[in-house]
């Protein structure tokens, strides 16, 4: 199954997790500015929320600032949380919604995932689903078939402007890396599925690949035919690594 040869603009999505103070955020926005140029790559860096506005000031034109994380509730008595309109007051472009650590840690299910990219979007906002297979799951060969359950239950209700990633959950922070082929076997499959739920527009949605993206790997990931980026990590934290990995897809 391939994509269209005019696929979408490649997104790099750097997911900064729980990383850096607001001091540290603005400090790297200007670094960044210092030897970003703007070409083909879309680049939009997950920050902490407190770290949103500071950080957003002081980034290069061209780059956009998104949430790691948005509540299923429009607002309320929930302590702690973050809301979609927050997030949009900020700025911000893009939410990650369904990260691994947010299933395994915080035991969220794919109708939450759901509910919040629903959330997500009635703000205005892009949200990058995240689906994938532990370990388990890789080693009974079941890894289609779960990954795209998950995909189902969790675009449940989501209008199209979405963005899946497929985060390998095996590979997340071990230095272990899919192949470029075993990334373009899910990716196609995600492909499929969108297909199924969006018809044609299917053709024009991002597939992302998130799992030790690093600026050697990312060339031959992105190159695969339904691969339309990367959800980074541990290599987005530095400037030189995410200006590599930018050059690389050039």
């Amino acid at each position: 199954m391939s994509a269209p040869t005019s696929g979408p603009r490649t997104l790099l999505a750097l997911n900064w997790k729980m990383n850096k103070t607001t001091t540290e955020a603005r400090a790297w926005g200007r670094e960044l500015a210092g030897g970003f140029e703007r070409g083909d790559v879309e680049v939009a860096v997950m920050a902490p929320a407190i770290s949103l506005p500071g950080l957003k000031e002081s980034l290069p034109g061209g780059v956009d600032v998104g949430g790691q994380d948005v509540s299923a509730h429009e607002s309320g008595a929930y302590t702690g949380e973050i809301s979609a309109a927050m997030l949009r007051d900020v700025h911000a472009t893009y939410v990650i919604v369904g990260h691994s650590e947010r299933r395994e840690y915080h035991g969220e299910t794919d109708a939450v995932v759901a509910a919040k990219a629903r959330q997500a979007q009635a703000h205005g906002l892009t949200p990058i689903v995240c689906v994938g297979e532990g370990l388990e799951v890789r080693e009974r060969g079941e890894q289609v078939a779960y990954t795209l359950a998950q995909l189902r239950g969790s675009l449940d209700g989501v209008a199209e402007n979405v963005v899946v990633a497929y985060e390998p959950v095996w590979a997340i922070g071990t230095g272990k890396t899919a192949t470029a082929d075993d990334a373009e076997e899910l990716a196609a499959a995600i492909r499929g599925a969108l297909r199924e739920q969006y018809g044609e527009l299917a053709a024009g949605l991002r597939v992302l690949y998130g799992g030790s993206v690093k600026p050697d790997n990312v060339a031959s990931i992105c190159a695969q035919p339904n691969v339309n980026g990367a959800l980074v990590g541990g290599a987005s934290l530095k400037v030189d690594d995410v200006l590599g990995m930018v050059n690389a897809l050039k």
